[in-house]
């Protein structure tokens, strides 16, 4: 069942595990693959606003849905498989609800780990991939988001730790956001980390997902990421200190048919500090031939 609710151009579709709301834009009759964005931890799809506006403006529909990681405003059903995995498996249960077909799959930080786990689950429905700078392997997540996560993994940790994130000065620190992005909205980032802050139920969502999150997982997923046969595109800031270029060429390395575009001077949020060069990419793969049955065989 879809619905509009409050926010402008947010809608929202009740699955399986809860109600998910997300963004569109671009037109609803475009001749374009779809475009489906996955952000990362603690951060909800208004991530990706600038490159959908400039997306749509090329023709393409887009949709940057709020996975339950922290910066979501519904809780997830008791039960719920919170694993990166089990939000591989919600981030499917979407696309297949909204009957999306061969789409352009688009992920950056923890965003890019589940779309490893997306495609290593089931990726008939994917034609394309892109990621940005992201976790692969055993950096999942690499230093120092290692020692944040560890910080807030535990409902009480995380709500006594994500306390002084509500200055702006802590929060766009190196010790905070600053160290992902050149570019940051103090009202985007503060509503990024209020859901967490203020909610019981989704710091326990949150904390879930950390605690399913295991390094040895996502490097067995990546042993597998050469089965995937359409293209990919590796759209890599060589800026970042922690998601590093030579991470970035070694994920387009495990991939059959990828390439890497590197973005001078953008760290690891490329949709805020390049989102016109994502855009292209993104768009330049519209396109691009892919396998018929989405088996990679």
């Amino acid at each position: 069942m879809l619905h509009i609710i409050g926010r402008r151009n947010v809608t929202s579709i009740e699955l399986p595990h809860g109600v998910v709301s997300y963004r569109v834009a671009g037109p609803a009759d475009s001749a374009a693959p779809p475009v489906l964005f996955v952000h990362p931890f603690l951060m909800d799809g208004s991530l990706w606003s600038s490159v959908a506006d400039l997306l749509a403006a090329q023709g393409v529909r887009s949709y940057a849905p709020d996975w339950p990681l922290g910066a979501h405003r519904i809780p997830v059903k008791p039960g719920t498989d919170q694993s990166p995995r089990g939000v591989a498996r919600q981030i499917i249960a979407f696309i297949e609800a909204l009957d999306l077909r061969d789409v352009t799959l688009v992920g950056g930080d923890t965003g890019g780990a589940l779309c490893q786990f997306l495609l290593d689950t089931d990726p008939s429905r994917i034609g394309r991939v892109v990621l940005t700078n992201c976790d692969a392997f055993d950096k999942f997540p690499p230093f120092p988001f290692s020692v944040i996560f560890h910080l807030l993994k535990g409902e009480t940790r995380m709500k006594v730790n994500l306390q002084p994130m509500r200055w702006r000065a802590i929060r766009h620190s190196p010790l905070g956001l600053g160290l992902l992005a050149n570019r940051l909205d103090p009202a985007q980032t503060r509503s990024w980390i209020e859901p967490s802050l203020s909610d019981e139920a989704i710091r326990r969502d949150a904390v879930a997902f950390l605690k399913g999150a295991k390094r040895k997982d996502l490097l067995d997923v990546s042993t597998r990421l050469s089965r995937f046969a359409g293209p990919v595109t590796i759209v890599w800031g060589t800026a970042d200190r922690a998601f590093t270029p030579a991470l970035g060429r070694r994920l387009q390395r495990a991939f059959k048919n990828a390439d890497f575009v590197e973005v001078p001077n953008a760290k690891t949020l490329v949709s805020l500090d390049a989102p016109g060069q994502l855009a292209d990419a993104i768009a330049s793969m519209a396109h691009s031939p892919t396998r018929s049955d989405g088996s990679g065989s």
